[in-house]
């Protein structure tokens, strides 16, 4: 079954498990991805059955082996992505696995053309790579995987090597917001200088793909030949042309806020709470005196370092609050998720899943100081703004 592999924040996120971190980056997968891993599983088992008939537990063994090389693959797919783009100075919120593939969540976006298309054609590059790697390493030798004379490793090889080609050329339509929809905004970007205009004709081959997936989908379900393939296209092309539609909405937007920065709709006067405040004077001359339910936490220098909450500071036993300081009862967890800097474009703010979950930002200046605070309010105010502009 083909899976969608991107690195924006449209799709999943957001409340993830996390597995592990690499190269700082974290690795999580939503709870939807279980119900994908026990499909694939069970689809495989019966592939391996065939293969081996009479060992059951041999093919189970095999496809569940099989199904985690699989999405290891994805997760490596999403790393490449993510590792190209930091070198190009954008940051990485996480990596989640969901129910339709893999997704890297870039905390900002791309500013030229170049970047675009780097950050596009490394993940496919992996993907590639892997391909080959499992193809020389023993796939080529399988001819068809239901050989009675199939080695259990180059069985599950050939499996790699096929659904890594699949993966491959899937992601490489060019449709918004697959990996070749991002290589055609990127090539449009740079032939035309105009970055949304470039999203909108991206967007449109992606809706139209989605739309060819769910009509071809249909189609199999009303010969009745197969069905949970029918429903898996249509799902997949719902949820393509739906982040194609969002993709273009968001580009028309972004046309009202150009020239405008995170620094134009901020609060220049935030309050924040200094790291080695001890709790009792940070409830009572915080907390209960702003009645709001938590506070960015800075060092000496005013770098932002995390969120402390009220409910952080009562669960200390008040017999303890004035030997104990925000620092040790602060949030670092997914801080980075909640800061943005002051000269981003507010285009930015559209699509950051911190501003969705707290409700407002931290504005750091490039040294990480805390400048000011932008609500979810300040955001709305500054887009019914914009679009009453005639």
């Amino acid at each position: 079954m083909p899976r969608g592999c991107a690195y924006h924040g449209l799709m999943g996120g957001g409340r993830s498990i996390q597995l592990a971190r690499v190269f700082g980056v974290r690795i999580g997968v939503d709870p939807s991805w279980f119900v994908v891993l026990f499909l694939v599983i069970w689809s495989l088992s019966g592939s391996f059955k065939d293969i081996y008939p009479g060992h059951d537990t041999k093919a189970f063994a095999l496809a569940t082996i099989s199904a985690l090389l699989f999405f290891t693959s994805v997760v490596l797919h999403e790393l490449g992505h993510a590792v190209v783009a930091m070198r190009n100075g954008i940051g990485i919120a996480g990596i989640d696995l969901w129910l339709f593939g893999g997704v890297a969540r870039m905390r900002g976006d791309t500013r030229t053309p170049g970047q675009e298309f780097r950050i596009a054609i490394a993940g496919p590059l992996v993907t590639a790579a892997i391909a080959l790697v499992c193809w020389l390493a023993g796939g080529r030798h399988a001819l068809a995987l239901d050989s009675a004379h199939v080695s259990a490793g180059t069985a599950v090889l050939r499996f790699l090597t096929l659904i890594n080609v699949i993966l491959l050329a899937f992601n490489l339509v060019p449709g918004f917001p697959l990996d070749g929809g991002r290589i055609a905004r990127a090539i449009a970007w740079w032939r035309t200088g105009d970055r949304d205009r470039a999203t909108r004709l991206a967007a449109r081959l992606g809706r139209g793909f989605g739309m060819l997936l769910i009509a071809f989908g249909v189609y199999l379900l009303l010969l009745g030949a197969d069905v949970v393939g029918g429903v898996w296209l249509v799902a997949v092309g719902f949820m393509l042309s739906q982040s194609a539609r969002a993709a273009e909405m968001q580009s028309r937007i972004s046309e009202r806020f150009a020239g405008l920065t995170v620094s134009d709709v901020m609060d220049a006067e935030p309050v924040v709470l200094p790291a080695q405040t001890k709790l009792d004077r940070a409830l009572d001359e915080f907390f209960l005196r702003y009645r709001w339910p938590w506070f960015p936490v800075v060092d000496a220098t005013g770098r932002f370092l995390g969120l402390v909450s009220r409910q952080k500071v009562e669960d200390v036993p008040e017999a303890l609050r004035p030997g104990s300081s925000v620092d040790q009862v602060m949030s670092i967890e997914n801080a980075g998720s909640y800061r943005i800097g002051v000269d981003e474009p507010l285009e930015t703010l559209l699509g950051s899943e911190g501003l969705a979950r707290l409700g407002a930002l931290m504005a750091v200046d490039p040294d990480g100081v805390v400048r000011g605070i932008v609500t979810v309010d300040q955001v709305r105010r500054a887009l019914r703004a914009q679009t009453a502009i005639p």
